[in-house]
């Protein structure tokens, strides 16, 4: 007598295919890397060219003065930094960030075309302040 045939089961699979997921957060990763740099953008100069290393990067985006052609200042803090700010408004704005985070850099980029004086105007301003470390930002010079 034959025996009859014995009936396989398939067992259930309890482990989570993670590569679709993978893949998503590869994805999400390229997006986040590519927006970042965009968005601690303030108002937009043109910045003058020098040879000079790249500063560290820092966990909270940097506190960015502009001064534009026309000497106009902007901050890159508050809910408008293409808006142009008084004196007392950019020292306010400046001060109450440096209370939450006393070590952020803070950048300073002056137009090219802006008076010289303009831009040293800012850095005093910052200075009276108590705002004693900041930095220029240029525009690495292009190689031959």
């Amino acid at each position: 007598m034959a025996q009859p045939a014995k009936r396989y089961q398939k067992k259930r699979m309890s482990e989570i295919n993670v590569v679709p997921y993978i893949d998503v957060m590869l994805v999400l990763l390229t997006i986040f890397m590519i927006t970042a740099p965009l968005l601690t953008e303030g108002y937009r100069v043109k910045l003058p060219e020098a040879r000079a290393k790249a500063m560290p990067q820092s966990k909270q985006p940097p506190i960015v003065v502009s001064v534009d052609a026309n000497g106009r200042l902007y901050v890159n803090l508050g809910d408008s930094p293409k808006k142009a700010v008084t004196a007392d408004v950019l020292v306010t704005r400046v001060v109450a960030r440096r209370k939450q985070y006393p070590d952020l850099p803070i950048l300073i980029q002056g137009d090219v075309q802006a008076d010289y004086g303009k831009v040293i105007n800012a850095m005093s301003i910052l200075n009276e302040a108590g705002v004693d470390n900041f930095s220029l930002v240029t525009k690495p010079t292009r190689s031959n």
